[in-house]
């Protein structure tokens, strides 16, 4: 299980963050400024931190020149609001390993985060999981079931993730709207009852995901 730092002065994006990245089995640690996550670094382990650039006080660029300094080798990927590509620019020369735009795509930004967390996960760490007869490849995005493998979409992916992770329980379709596609809000589409049904299209007619009428989705085991 890996550890993200999330280090942004909104309240809002690091509750959605925070969230999010629960739901993909990460341990996170919450961080409102530059100076709290530059002393949080020194006493704990962190596999990946995800930085704000424009924060009162220490901000981004000075958290990534600090780590510089001190030889701290935590992949950082920055998050920021900032059009200015000068900005970007000089977080990459300063050691940033990624820079993502706000407004993100929740699901992007996952996908990145898996990516370099990926990179750096010993073998030993979970790669598959394992429930209801369906095998999920963390890796490679792929599913196997009744001896089929099954190539996955981001959201697909994610989707079919975070059900098996909350496996036995209910999902709500705020829930998945808000963890998966990034919405605070239900837009009042049928994205969530797409993509599930694109699931059992491709995982077969046994998948065992129950539709909790008027509630959500809870995936069981047989």
């Amino acid at each position: 299980m890996s550890t993200v730092m999330i280090v942004d002065d909104e309240e809002r994006i690091r509750t959605l963050l925070s969230r999010s990245l629960s739901s993909q089995g990460h341990q996170v640690v919450s961080m409102p400024d530059g100076r709290a996550a530059l002393g949080r670094l020194q006493d704990a382990d962190i596999d990946l931190v995800l930085l704000d650039l424009v924060m009162p006080g220490t901000n981004g660029l000075s958290v990534l020149a600090s780590l510089r300094e001190r030889q701290d080798q935590t992949p950082v990927i920055v998050i920021s609001g900032v059009t200015d590509v000068a900005a970007r620019v000089q977080a990459l020369e300063r050691g940033a390993v990624d820079v993502v735009a706000k407004p993100f795509s929740l699901v992007e930004l996952l996908a990145r985060v898996r990516r370099h967390l990926g990179a750096q996960r010993p073998a030993a760490e979970e790669r598959f999981l394992v429930a209801g007869g369906v095998r999920l490849d963390l890796d490679r995005r792929r599913a196997r079931a009744g001896g089929i493998d099954v190539t996955l979409t981001e959201r697909e992916f994610s989707l079919l993730a975070h059900l098996m992770r909350r496996r036995g329980e209910v999902c709500r379709r705020e829930e998945l709207l808000h963890d998966i596609w990034g919405l605070d809000f239900d837009p009042g589409s049928n994205v969530v009852e797409v993509c599930v049904r694109r699931l059992r299209g491709k995982l077969g007619a046994d998948l065992p995901l129950e539709t909790v009428r008027r509630v959500g989705y809870c995936f069981y085991e047989d």
